[in-house]
C-alpha cells in the first residue's frame, strides 16, 4: 500500500544526510572535481561496475581520454580497448557516440541543462540527473537502486520498484527530503546506501537517519524494497571454433545488434574440409545479466598452410596471436580460453 506522503516537512533527513556527508564522503577522484565529463564518464563506469573494481578502469581511461575532444576522436576500437574488463560493452560504444554528439551540436562544450544531457546517447534520466545537479545546481535528485533502497525503508514504503512508474514515484518521495544542495545530496544518498544501506545485512546503527527511519524502528528493513517482477534469464547457445596455426589465430569482428557489441570472435563455423583438424572441444558456461550462456569451443589446429589460406581468404578473418590479442577487446570466456589454450 502507497504511504499518504501529504504534510510534516521531512527536510531535515536531507539535511542530516548533508552533515554526515561532509564528515564521511568517500575520497574518490571524481569527487575533486566540478567537470561534467569527468563526472558523466565515472557515472557511466560505475553504473554496473563497483566502485572498488573500477577505480582503475576509471583512472586509466581518464588518463588516455582526458576530454570530450579527445574521445570523439579516437577510434572506437581504442575505446572498446580501454573499456577492457569493465564489460556491458555497449556502453563504452555509447559514450563514444555521445562524445562526438557534443562536438557536433554542442561545439564541444558539454551540456548544462538537464534535458540536454538526457539526450546523449546512453544517458538516463539517472545520470543526467547526477550530472546536471552535481555539476550545474541542478535540482533532480539522482533516483536509482540507492535511492530506492534507503527511501523504501525510510518510509516503509511498500511501492514495487519494478513499477514502470518507480522512477517518477521515488523522485517525489526524494522530493521530501531534499535540502537546497541537491548535488551534494545525491552522493550522499549513492555513499548511505552502498556503505551503509545494503541490501543485505544493512549496518542500521551505523546510519545517519536511523531515527528517522520507519522500517529500522519496526525491525522491517529485510522487508524493503519490494520487487516483485523477475526477469528470467534466457539460455542461449554459442558455437566458436578456435582456428589457430603456429601460434597464431583467426578472428572477426562482432557486429552492434546483439551481445557482445564490437568485440572480437572467433569462427562460428568452419567448413568440411577444415573438420579433421578438430583436436578437442569442451563446454564453457558464463553468465551475463539476461541470458545464461552455454558456448561450445572447438579447438581447431591447422597443420595445412592452403587450407589456412583459403579459409582466410574465403571469409576475411583477421590473423592475430596471444600478444596481439592484447590489443584487441574480447568477451571475457573467450579472452580466458586465449591464454588457456596458448599459454606458454
Amino acid at each position: 500500500m502507497e504511504q499518504n506522503r501529504t504534510s510534516p516537512d521531512f527536510r531535515h533527513i536531507g539535511n542530516r544526510l548533508l552533515e554526515w556527508y561532509r564528515n564521511n564522503a568517500r575520497d574518490l577522484p571524481f569527487r575533486q572535481t566540478k567537470d561534467p565529463y569527468k563526472i558523466w564518464i565515472c557515472e557511466i563506469v560505475f553504473q554496473q561496475t563497483r566502485i572498488s573494481q573500477g577505480l582503475n578502469h576509471y583512472n586509466n581511461f581518464i588518463k588516455r581520454f582526458p576530454d570530450v575532444k579527445t574521445l570523439a576522436e579516437a577510434e572506437e576500437n581504442e575505446v572498446l580497448l580501454y573499456w577492457k574488463g569493465l564489460g556491458y560493452y555497449s556502453r563504452a560504444i555509447n559514450i563514444h557516440t555521445a562524445a562526438q554528439q557534443i562536438m557536433d551540436d554542442y561545439q564541444g562544450i558539454f551540456p548544462s541543462q538537464y534535458e540536454d544531457i538526457l539526450k546523449l546517447k546512453g544517458v538516463g534520466k539517472y545520470t543526467a540527473a547526477a550530472v546536471s545537479s552535481i555539476c550545474f545546481g541542478g535540482k533532480m535528485p539522482a533516483v536509482d537502486g540507492n535511492f530506492y533502497r534507503v527511501l523504501s525503508r525510510l518510509f516503509a514504503d511498500d511501492f514495487d520498484v519494478s513499477n514502470s512508474r518507480a522512477f517518477t514515484y521515488f523522485s517525489e518521495l526524494a522530493a521530501l527530503i531534499m535540502p537546497e544542495n541537491v548535488g551534494d545530496f545525491n552522493q550522499a544518498m549513492m555513499d548511505v546506501g552502498s556503505e551503509i544501506c545494503k541490501p543485505k545485512n544493512p549496518l542500521c546503527g551505523e546510519c545517519p537517519v536511523n531515527d528517522d527511519c520507519l522500517a529500522f524502528s519496526l525491525q522491517k528493513t529485510s522487508d524493503y524494497p519490494v520487487k516483485s517482477k523477475k526477469v528470467k534469464a534466457e539460455d542461449l547457445a554459442l558455437t566458436y571454433y578456435f582456428v589457430h596455426r603456429n601460434g597464431q589465430f583467426l578472428i572477426r569482428q562482432r557486429k552492434d545488434d546483439f551481445i557482445w557489441k564490437k568485440l572480437f570472435e572467433f569462427p562460428i563455423s568452419i567448413p568440411f574440409e577444415m573438420e579433421p583438424f578438430v583436436t578437442a572441444s569442451k563446454t564453457i558456461s558464463h553468465k551475463l545479466t539476461h541470458k545464461n550462456l552455454s558456448i561450445e569451443m572447438f579447438n581447431v589446429e591447422v597443420t595445412s598452410e592452403e587450407v589456412w589460406n583459403d579459409f582466410i581468404t574465403e571469409n576475411q578473418y583477421l590473423i592475430t596471436d596471444v600478444e596481439g590479442s592484447h590489443e584487441k577487446s574480447f568477451p571475457k570466456p573467450l579472452e580466458n580460453y586465449i591464454q588457456n589454450t596458448l599459454k606458454d
